[in-house]
């Protein structure tokens, strides 16, 4: 019970920016706003397409799945990391800290896939505009949606299970803002060769196989955008699929430098940097891009706030 006790703590320390002090105060402040503008938007963009007649498309059936996606996704990690910025106490349960990473490296890894299925509807609609409601019918959208959430599930169960039963022998200190995988390996007291390897190997099929499916998608597009004839339907298709290659980037960019290459080649505050990011800002950002680039989510928020009006002046 006593060698239990030390491999597995009761509870681990996050020392997230502890070095920095004086980036506490600031740092709550920026997460609370970019939380509550995340939790606003995602929802925005959720009741929208519900609610909307004229957004009843495969687009929105799959960017309602992203912006639910991204409501847990953060949800999973920044009322802790507000909880602990708050204060002196930086300090997370052991079973708190563990469904955290299974949670979030499901989360992770459904939109990994989720956007190189964004990326195929986004081909279908353009280079095959005809057949595209024929082709992305309702069942084919669910049957996608499913598979994502079931691959990402499926890799969190892998991955995580194989990393918590690493012996920490008593190392409590867990240098990262919340609990993810790479920084629970490095805590282990044994050779971690084969998870770090494992994860690097899934993390690369997870990644490229959607990026590379992205790319080929596009390249596609760009080739029946570029033969339009008219401006406008130019104009329409690239703003269309510039939104979503803009969330590709944004959310793929540090995933691929975090979790691509050796983990002793990371500096650890540009790691819980780049972590942030593509877990703070990205979902937050998220709902503005698709809204800002977007004209029938633009009308179709106007028209749910005009009738949010009239019901309250009735």
């Amino acid at each position: 019970m006593k060698h239990m006790n030390e491999s597995f703590p009761e509870d681990f320390i996050l020392v997230g920016f502890t070095k920095y002090p004086w980036l506490d105060l600031p740092l709550f402040f920026v997460l609370l706003i970019s939380y509550m503008f995340t939790l606003l938007g995602n929802i925005a963009i959720i009741l929208v397409s519900q609610l909307d007649s004229q957004l009843q498309s495969p687009m929105y059936f799959f960017l309602t799945n992203l912006s639910f996606l991204d409501f847990c996704f953060t949800t999973t990690t920044v009322p802790q990391m507000l909880f602990n910025l708050r204060g002196p106490n930086k300090n997370i349960t052991y079973v708190g800290c563990m469904v955290q990473a299974y949670v979030f490296h499901w989360l992770g890894c459904t939109e990994c896939v989720l956007l190189g299925t964004m990326a195929l509807d986004r081909y279908v609609a353009v280079c095959k505009p005809l057949t595209y409601s024929v082709i992305m019918n309702h069942k084919l959208c669910l049957l996608l949606s499913s598979t994502a959430w079931l691959i990402g599930l499926a890799n969190s169960l892998l991955q995580s299970t194989l990393t918590v039963q690493l012996p920490l022998c008593g190392n409590k200190e867990l240098d990262h803002f919340f609990c993810e995988l790479p920084g629970l390996i490095k805590m282990a007291c044994v050779d971690t060769t084969v998870n770090e390897l494992t994860l690097a190997v899934v993390a690369t099929f997870l990644i490229m196989g959607p990026l590379s499916m992205i790319l080929v998608s596009y390249g596609y597009i760009a080739q029946a955008v570029f033969r339009i004839p008219s401006a406008n339907g130019r104009l329409k298709a690239f703003n269309t699929c510039s939104s979503h290659f803009l969330v590709v980037s944004l959310f793929y960019g540090p995933g691929i430098y975090i979790y691509m290459q050796p983990s002793a080649d990371h500096p650890q505050d540009l790691i819980k940097a780049l972590t942030l990011f593509y877990c703070v800002i990205t979902p937050m950002a998220n709902p503005f891009i698709y809204t800002l680039r977007n004209k029938d989510v633009k009308g179709a928020l106007r028209r749910l706030l005009r009738r949010a009006i009239l019901s309250k002046r009735i």
